[in-house]
């Protein structure tokens, strides 16, 4: 099967909110043991969490493929292609591999009941993992417990900040989130743990007896610019390129995992700085100023806010905002909306979207504009005076599309 062939049965397979929460992990098994464990002997690090999972599997692969290794890192969504979710030392494999890999498992699969999306990429990744890399970097689909990717034995795990998010699939606390994000965590198995909310923290500290905190990392001499983040701990300086205050609590996330892993401070550094991660605050052209962020939920929203207050606010800020119908799009809104100048609504090219008038039923804002396209809103942002800095943000498919229109 070709690539596009392979992608378009994928996508035929459902949306990706369906194809994450195909809840359950047996028929997960069956397909792997189908492909003859590829999993198993496999070095694994396992990332579950609500905000930050992303940035901080970025940062720890980068430190592994510093340290030497050959290093895999699954993650999810991809921005442009679906190759980004697999990829080898830093780069996504290419689109003949992936179709191999969807070829080898599309073949032992049930013809009555296909594995999910979800499901059939978690272990086409494992496939190429086992034959490419020594060490491989895990992040959770969605919640922890009984995602796709919870069948592997990891020799670390990290839960990253926990917060509302997909409410309606792992529940409307944050006590019952946290739950599902505890349930990547394995007896045995060291555990990183970042700062996390009291009642997130009261669920998941017991069931990790061999937690390492991630405030045992110490921050200082902190700096932080609109683009990066620098400081000193145990007298090593580091630097996050990637932007935004938040970053720091996943950089010492990752310091901590690396350290467990016993790597050297002086590697960490070194991989970190290398570290590259699309799509948050992500600056992706001069005059004027564009910035993707795939702020989709209210923690992600609190943080694009913070960092427009922080750098943003003595210049005129305009928003592109697009949202999926099954967000928080009040409680987002409510802490971006009164930051723009000018309120650019969309709607990205998925089933899901919300349109924007209904947006602005929901949130109004005096100066919006609807469109109906990113590549529309795109064009009009970019009629924006001198001094203005436009935010792309609501939806990581707001951001995927722009990344993948055309230079202009």
């Amino acid at each position: 099967m070709s690539y596009p062939d392979s992608v378009r049965y994928l996508y035929a397979l459902g949306n990706e909110l369906k194809a994450g929460a195909k809840f359950g992990l047996e028929g997960m098994r069956t397909l792997l043991q189908a492909l003859g464990y590829p999993e198993r002997g496999q070095r694994f690090i396992h990332i579950a969490g609500t905000n930050g999972k992303g940035s901080t599997s970025a940062m720890i692969a980068s430190v592994l493929r510093e340290a030497g290794h050959n290093t895999g890192l699954y993650t999810s969504p991809h921005l442009v292609s679906p190759v980004e979710r697999i990829q080898v030392n830093g780069v996504p494999v290419s689109e003949d591999e992936f179709a191999a890999a969807f070829e080898e498992v599309h073949a032992v699969a049930a013809e009555d009941d296909h594995p999910s999306y979800f499901e059939t990429v978690t272990a086409m990744a494992f496939l190429i993992f086992a034959r490419r890399c020594d060490i491989s970097v895990i992040e959770v689909g969605l919640g922890g417990r009984l995602d796709a990717t919870n069948v592997i034995t990891p020799e670390l795990c990290i839960i990253t900040p926990v917060s509302f998010d997909h409410e309606a699939y792992l529940g409307n606390t944050i006590e019952a989130i946290a739950a599902e994000k505890a349930g990547i965590l394995k007896p045995g198995v060291p555990a990183v743990i970042a700062q996390q909310w009291p009642a997130a923290e009261a669920v998941i500290l017991p069931a990790a007896p061999l937690a390492i905190r991630s405030h045992s990392v110490t921050t200082e001499d902190l700096a932080v610019t609109a683009e990066n983040s620098a400081f000193v701990s145990n007298g090593t300086q580091f630097l996050c390129p990637l932007a935004g205050r938040h970053q720091i609590e996943n950089a010492r996330t990752a310091i901590a995992a690396c350290r467990a892993l016993g790597i050297d401070d002086a590697v960490i550094a070194q991989g970190m700085k290398k570290t590259a991660w699309p799509g948050r605050l992500e600056i992706i052209q001069r005059h004027p100023t564009f910035i993707l962020d795939g702020a989709h939920n209210p923690s992600g929203a609190a943080a694009l806010a913070a960092h427009i207050r922080e750098f943003y606010s003595q210049k005129p800020v305009w928003l592109v905002y697009g949202a999926m119908r099954d967000k928080a799009i009040d409680e987002v809104a409510s802490q971006l909306f009164p930051l723009a100048d000018r309120l650019i609504l969309t709607a990205p090219d998925f089933p899901r979207a919300l349109r924007p008038q209904a947006i602005l039923e929901m949130h109004p804002h005096p100066n919006a504009v609807m469109t109906e396209s990113v590549a529309e809103a795109r064009a009009l942002a970019q009629t924006a005076p001198p001094g203005v800095t436009v935010f792309f943000t609501g939806s990581l498919f707001v951001v995927g599309e722009m990344k993948g229109l055309p230079v202009k």
